[in-house]
């Protein structure tokens, strides 16, 4: 949302360039602090009951997407163990050691059925963009891609009795329509990965797989950088940190880096088209707000 604003602001002469920044310095007093207003209406509504936090509100999410469609930890896992992979190759990542599928299920309970790789892992850090209009990107030497399509919506499904989808759905079709292509022809996707199962409600929402079948999808593909469906090619939040604010950029910058080529070891081979997607706060069973871009190169 924040680059497709910008971008808005540039197109109509309002800005010549935006510096779009994210930063924190988590540490753990802060981060408590962070917990203890995340919602106000899990405040006012759940925390009476001994359940608070995020991880509570997306075990909730997690359990009633599982028991709907089917979907078991193990599926879960492998978006947590390829991302794990991805990290390796960041060499701004937290975490430095690869991650088994049996480690991964193995892993202490945190709010049954979320366990202790399924949450993101809060850290200090930054991430940061510069919006401009391409004419001036060249003229500053700058190494830059360009906006194909943005989208962004706010409530979507407020009907819903707990979330099983997002606002995505709403508007992958304007999405897709804007860049002038297809699901399939995007090399990779950075999807906000809070937790995993909001990454496999992102493959189907965006239209990668139907509702529902996200397990399938994931036991059919392989989401390292240099798999068949690259996938939070920098480790994610879940490997790489969510240094709070600075969290919904980290894709962002990764789809820049990987299509300016400053990817390094986990640069996805022969990439031209990305998709990056974002999604901020949830009450206690549903979303508030979605949004993507699909990058590219410069012609």
């Amino acid at each position: 949302m924040c680059l497709r604003r910008a971008a808005r602001a540039v197109q109509a002469g309002d800005a010549d360039i935006v510096a779009c920044v994210g930063a924190d310095t988590n540490h753990v007093d802060s981060f408590r602090q962070t917990l203890g207003s995340f919602s106000n209406f899990a405040r006012d509504a759940s925390y009476l009951y001994g359940s608070g936090g995020p991880n509570s509100i997306f075990a909730f999410i997690t359990a009633n997407y599982m028991r709907t469609y089917g979907a078991k930890r193990e599926d879960f896992g492998r978006i947590a163990v390829d991302q794990r992979t991805n990290a390796l190759g960041n060499p701004n990542a937290m975490f430095k050691k690869a991650l088994t599928l049996e480690e991964y299920m193995a892993a202490r309970p945190i709010s049954d059925p979320i366990h202790f790789f399924d949450c993101v892992m809060p850290c200090a850090g930054a991430d940061a963009f510069l919006v401009m209009s391409e004419e001036h990107a060249r003229d500053l030497g700058l190494a830059h891609v360009v906006i194909r399509g943005a989208i962004e919506r706010h409530n979507a499904y407020a009907d819903d009795p707990v979330m099983v989808q997002g606002g995505w759905r709403m508007d992958r079709d304007d999405l897709y329509a804007q860049a002038g292509v297809q699901p399939a022809a995007l090399d990779f996707v950075q999807t906000y990965d809070d937790y995993p199962v909001i990454v496999m409600m992102q493959f189907e929402d965006l239209g990668f797989c139907e509702k529902g079948e996200g397990s399938a999808f994931v036991q059919s593909h392989t989401m390292t950088f240099d798999g068949s469906f690259p996938n939070n090619t920098s480790g994610g939040q879940l490997s790489a940190g969510q240094a709070g604010a600075a969290g919904g950029f980290l894709g962002m910058v990764e789809a820049i880096r990987q299509l300016t080529d400053t990817a390094g070891s986990r640069t996805v081979p022969d990439a031209k088209l990305g998709l990056v997607a974002g999604f901020g706060m949830v009450t206690y069973d549903r979303c508030l707000c979605t949004g993507a871009v699909i990058l590219g190169r410069p012609a």
